[in-house]
């Protein structure tokens, strides 16, 4: 009895040992060679072979060399030439496209270089003479917990020897993990790493887009999309804190006129780094040429968030719709998934949001597969059938009753039979409004963990809203003043909450000017003293140009508010002046001997400009269509502060 025992659990063993899947602890790994003559080398990678992915294109390999002497290479085969003897370490990265497996590993090879003979001239494979003298790079987009190189590259364009420090800003406080992890940085012209102490504003972990710039600035951030030439350096270095939590900072000395150097960052990304393939990841960097001066130029790095190939995943044909023509549209959803199991599924249910500005009541299934019809409602299925769930704020698909194979399972070779899809379409609400949405699903397969797929996205294009606006101008500080105007507008269309508006307005504006009256004492041909008055006044009248620039938000469908800039041109100036001179009998006014009027006209163009605020309020149709408006506005001059009253029409 006891042998039986002892030989059931060998076999139960057994069977548990093979039913165990084994972890691969294999790495990839591709070598560094290399043929050399004296200082000249032709180096070339060797690595393992590439693994395609079922669908996806055809797979490859991209490198970047690290030279050892500050160089760099995006060569497969690069040839280098060194311009000293010495000692250089070499390093290698490999980044796999479209390959089923992790990049292959590498080590770092050690290159003597004893005898110079060859004197070619190097230059770096990527110049950055169209880079303002600022570039960073990377080898690969992120993936979590996997390694990526950056390039900073920095150029002194000034015709003189210049010392300075290189910033570079990492991991963005609007993610809560960190996504990058610094493992090294290389340097191969004497930079150093300094600390320096930059302290944010109190309210850098808030939501604002202000910072603190000085003790009495405050200004707002700024997007760097290309390297651009900054002035006020602290201003730059406490935005960049506010935005980021780490930072590296060197000093470097002695760069040439025309000299280029680079510096190499090791980053490893944080198995914790944000997975949402629509999200965008940044780094910054600051180069500051000369540290006895605030001028410096700023580059961002923009990152795409990427992951292995995932068949479970949902999209759209909503992502840049013209608003105006989508009202009776239907918008396609599509999702996919796949059984990556080892066994065939039986239920596969879809929990999918829906985003409130659709209509759930215009929902239909426009395709599916495994191809089944509707479950038939109030009975349970005895067949294969697909049923839908329409609740507030999801739609749940649950395949019943079906064979949908796994990728793993025995015998399975066509990858295609074990992967399905649901393709649906709905109509917007009546009343919707033009903002973004995004919707997910998760994907549950039997009674397996969910798998959440990416978000769908819709976006509305911006489209162009043109707008006329006629009304009439009160100035209160002016005398006997009338101005009427007409005008245009240029806006996004129908616009949800807030958007940027520019107009240009003519106007037609007549004031009277200041009057003055001067008396003086003269005297006639008989020497009698008599009194003279002269009385001077002037009439303005102008055509204006006004352009003004004004951020605005729809608080509901009728009521919108503004502020924002103007300038204003004085395109034709008309000034008319008049002078009355008055003489009287002796030295009062008690009896008038005579009176002579004198006119003079001058025309002039361009002859002011003026700039100020403004304030705006309308009622109406806030968004498109007819509406009454209101405005204030506040120039930069004395008197000529006014009302605007105005009716607008937007189309």
């Amino acid at each position: 009895m006891k042998k039986l025992l002892s030989l059931s659990c060998f076999l139960l063993s057994i069977v548990s040992f093979s039913q165990t899947k084994v972890k691969d602890t294999v790495t990839r790994r591709a070598n560094i060679t290399y043929n050399q003559k004296a200082n000249a080398l032709k180096f070339k990678p060797e690595t393992p072979p590439l693994i395609p992915i079922a669908g996806a294109p055809k797979p490859s390999y991209s490198y970047l060399w690290e030279l050892g002497d500050g160089h760099y290479s995006k060569e497969a085969e690069p040839k280098h030439v060194y311009k000293n003897k010495g000692t250089y370490n070499t390093r290698l990265a490999v980044t796999n496209n479209y390959d089923n497996g992790k990049p292959p590993a590498t080590r770092p090879k050690t290159v003597a270089v004893n005898e110079i003979s060859n004197e070619e001239v190097y230059t770096d494979i990527a110049s950055i003479e169209d880079q303002n003298g600022l570039a960073i790079q990377k080898n690969a987009d992120p993936i979590p917990d996997q390694q990526m190189e950056v390039i900073v590259s920095y150029q002194n364009m000034e015709n003189y020897v210049a010392d300075g420090k290189l910033y570079l800003f990492y991991n963005e406080k609007q993610f809560k993990n960190n996504n990058f992890e610094l493992v090294d940085f290389r340097t191969y012209a004497g930079e150093r790493e300094v600390k320096e102490n930059l302290v944010a504003s109190t309210n850098d972990l808030d939501d604002s887009d202000s910072y603190l710039a000085s003790e009495n600035a405050l200004a707002t951030a700024k997007k760097y999309k290309v390297t651009t030439t900054e002035e006020d350096l602290d201003a730059t270095l406490l935005e960049a804190k506010k935005i980021y939590k780490n930072v590296t900072i060197l000093e470097f000395d002695a760069v040439n006129p025309g000299e280029t150097r680079n510096v190499f960052f090791t980053h490893k990304t944080t198995p914790e780094m944000i997975k949402d393939t629509s999200a965008t990841v940044t780094m910054r960097s600051v180069f500051v040429p000369n540290r006895s001066f605030k001028n410096h130029k700023v580059k961002n790095l923009e990152m795409e968030i990427v992951t292995s190939h995932d068949p479970n995943k949902m999209g759209s044909n909503g992502s840049f719709m013209n608003y105006r023509l989508v009202r009776f549209k239907r918008v396609n959803f599509k999702t996919r998934f796949q059984n990556n199991g080892e066994g065939p599924a039986r239920m596969i249910r879809l929990e999918t949001d829906i985003p409130d500005m659709f209509d759930k009541k215009t929902f239909q299934i426009e395709d599916m597969y495994p191809k089944c019809p509707i479950c038939p409602k109030g009975e349970e299925p005895t067949t294969s059938c697909l049923d839908t769930i329409i609740k507030q704020k999801q739609i749940f698909f649950t395949f019943k009753n079906i064979y949908l194979p796994g990728s793993e399972q025995k015998n399975v070779k066509e990858k295609d039979s074990t992967k399905g899809f649901v393709k649906y379409s709905m109509k917007f609400n009546k009343d919707f409004h033009k903002v973004k949405t995004k919707s997910r699903t998760a994907i549950i397969f039997d009674k397996n963990e969910p798998i959440i797929t990416n978000y769908a996205t819709t976006r509305f294009s911006p489209g162009i809203s043109v707008g006329a606006k006629a009304g009439y101008n009160m100035y209160p500080d002016l005398e006997n003043s009338k101005s009427y105007f007409v005008g245009a507008t240029v806006s996004p269309f129908k616009s949800y909450r807030y958007y940027w508006q520019a107009e240009f307005v003519n106007s037609l504006h007549s004031y009277d000017g200041t009057t003055t009256t001067e008396e003086t004492f003269v005297q006639n041909a008989n020497g009698v003293r008599q009194l003279q008055r002269t009385t001077t006044s002037l009439e303005n009248s102008n055509i204006n140009w006004e352009i003004p620039v004004l951020m605005r938000y729809n608080i509901n469908n009728f009521i919108g508010i503004g502020a924002g800039l103007q300038a204003n041109f004085n395109v034709s100036e008309k000034l008319e002046q008049n002078r009355k001179t008055e003489t009287y009998e002796g030295p009062t006014d008690k009896l008038l001997l005579s009176t002579t009027n004198e006119s003079k006209t001058t025309k002039e163009s361009f002859t002011s400009f003026k700039t100020g605020l403004l304030f705006d309020l309308t009622i109406g149709a806030a968004r498109i269509g007819p509406s009454f408006g209101a405005r204030y506005v506040l120039n930069f001059e004395d008197n000529f502060n006014y009302f605007q009253l105005y009716g607008i029409w937007k189309f």
